[in-house]
Formats: C-alpha cells, sequence, structure tokens
C-alpha cells in the first residue's frame, strides 16, 4: 500500500491509494463499514496499530465505499507521518561523500578524505522532528545562508520499538519507506563543521525537514531495498542513482541505532543522500523559486518550491 496524510474540506486525514489519482479515506471508511476507524486518525495512530491496522486497511481498499474516495487533485499533501516521533539521517552512499568533499577542496583548497571510522559504522545526526512539511508546501531559505541545496534520500519509519535489534531482525521493526528531503544550508554547514558537533544552522531551519508525498509499506519492498532514485529541478535532470548502492543497509543501519537505546514506533531515518542527490555534488546551485522533485520508484514525486522571504 501507499499511504499519505491529507487535507480536504478542511479536514486532515490518512488516505491509501486506491488507484491512480484516486484516495480512499481510511476513517471515513471504517465508519461507513460499520468498523472501528480508530486505527486511521492519523499515521502514528496506524503505525502503532501494528499488522492488524494494515489488515484493516487493505480490506478497505477491497471494497471501498465510494463515499469515501477522493480525488488526489482536491487534496493537500501534508508529510505523511506530520509530527515524527524522532529523526536521525545517516550518510550512507560513499559517492555523495566523495562527491561533496572534491567540491568543498575546490571551493577551500583544502583536501577531505573519508574518514575510517564512516566504513566501520553507521554515521547519523538528529534532525529537528518539529520542523517537517510535505509535498506540495513551499520550504523556505534561511536569511543567514546564500547557498541552499536539496538532498534526495529515502527514509525508513520504525513500526514496531525496540532495543539491541540483531541485524538479521531489524526489518520486521519498519513500517515503510518515505522520500526524505533534507534541506541544507552548505555556507553555514562549511562553516560550522569543524565544530566537530555535527550539524547545526546547516540544518536547524523552519521547513528543512520534508517527507513524502507517500509511505510506502514494508510488505512492498524487498531487502536490501533497490529503488530508483532522480532529483529534477525546474524540469531539469541533476542526478540521482539507487538505494542499493547504500553502504550500510537499513538492517544494519537501525542495529547499529538500537544499541543500548530503544526505538520507537514513529521514528524516521534517513539513508542519507544518494551519489549526486545533492546540487554540490554536481557544481550547481539553487535560487529563490526553484521547484525541486524527488522521485524514488514505487513512492512517488516529492515536490517542493523553495522561496526566499522579504525581509522584514
Amino acid at each position: 500500500m501507499r499511504l499519505a496524510t491529507v487535507v480536504a474540506s478542511g479536514r486532515e486525514f490518512v488516505a491509501a491509494v486506491q488507484s491512480e489519482g484516486r484516495l480512499l479515506d481510511l476513517a471515513h471508511a471504517a465508519r461507513l463499514a460499520g468498523q472501528d476507524g480508530s486505527a486511521f486518525a492519523t499515521m502514528q495512530a496506524l503505525i502503532e496499530a501494528g499488522p492488524d491496522g494494515l489488515d484493516a486497511a487493505r480490506g478497505l481498499l477491497a471494497a471501498p465505499p465510494a463515499e469515501a474516495l477522493v480525488e488526489e487533485a482536491s487534496v493537500v499533501f501534508r508529510a505523511p507521518l506530520p509530527r515524527p516521533v524522532r529523526m536521525r539521517d545517516c550518510l550512507a552512499f560513499e559517492a555523495h561523500l566523495r562527491n561533496a568533499y572534491d567540491q568543498a577542496e575546490k571551493r577551500t583548497g583544502k583536501r577531505y578524505e573519508i574518514p575510517a571510522v564512516w566504513y566501520e559504522q553507521p554515521i547519523y545526526y538528529k534532525c529537528n522532528h518539529l520542523s517537517v512539511i510535505g509535498h506540495g508546501q513551499d520550504t523556505l531559505w534561511p536569511s543567514y545562508s546564500s547557498f541552499m541545496d536539496y538532498e534526495l534520500e529515502l527514509a525508513v519509519i520504525i513500526g514496531t520499538g525496540g532495543v539491541d535489534i540483531p541485524a538479521e531482525r531489524a526489518m520486521e521493526h519498519v513500517f515503510g519507506y518515505t522520500i526524505f528531503n533534507d534541506m541544507s544550508a552548505r555556507d553555514a554547514q562549511l562553516k560550522e563543521t569543524p565544530g566537530q558537533l555535527g550539524p547545526t544552522k546547516g540544518k536547524d531551519f523552519d521547513t528543512g525537514n520534508i517527507l513524502g508525498p507517500y509511505i510506502l509499506t514494508a510488505d512492498e519492498v524487498t531487502h536490501p531495498v533497490a529503488l530508483d532514485m532522480e532529483v529534477r529541478v525546474n524540469g531539469e535532470r541533476w542526478g540521482g542513482g539507487n538505494s542499493r548502492d547504500m553502504h550500510h543497509s537499513f538492517a544494519r543501519i537501525i542495529s547499529y541505532l538500537s544499541t543500548s537505546e530503544s526505538l520507537f514506533a514513529g521514528e524516521v531515518i534517513g539513508s542519507g543522500t544518494v551519489g549526486t542527490g545533492c546540487a554540490l555534488e554536481v557544481g550547481r546551485q539553487l535560487a529563490p523559486g526553484d521547484v525541486i522533485e524527488l522521485t524514488v520508484e514505487r513512492i512517488g514525486t516529492l515536490r517542493n518550491r523553495i522561496v526566499k522571504p522579504r525581509p522584514s
């Protein structure tokens, strides 16, 4: 299934793709069928409902009541999981790191090498889970940056929590996959990186974390996940790759993150940027008003415009 959180007629609800261009309002469909629709109150509720919730959704999709069907063109998308319990972003693609380091050397004259620890264990930082937007919403250019960038990533949503999860059981804890655009202020990031505490204002600004448009449920994907990924800016292809090129798999990442630390249902974990999945890597720069389209096979296209607010 593909699942979304959308708004129509002033109401936010969880929807499932019933057919191309048509969505099923799951809570409304459940009520019409005389069922308890509490599992469909929010995406977090559906995640916490576990396999029973997904089975109920599949049952409603098998015989959808016409009154609960809505046209995709008539809704406004939100992030499919508007309020993640927690967000982390990894750095799992070697090509991205090499390309970014090459560009950083051109800008600074300093040579960067991939540290040995990157090959030994997953590297990640914790994102601002309170600054999340979805498909079709504008992302704001922060006032202190002159070099904004997108990042084309695949993300997993944790469905079942746990601690000390073995890698061979890790994918049993995944609810589904979505697209993650980790917007980045590259000039701020370059300045703060020597501080060795990870990204700060290079990543932390309003509307900087973008998810969507759909969550593709885990049963639709084999492991290790191998999905084509592509980015277009104003309709022009700027880069892309395939998730099979992750150096650390999601199973390894989940196992590592859960070492002596509990994971919870509703967490989002990003893969990091696929090779050539950001403008920095290919020597390009965004401009205010640019439209960024990130496409991942079987999930869809996450489209956003970057807007530079006028000084107040």
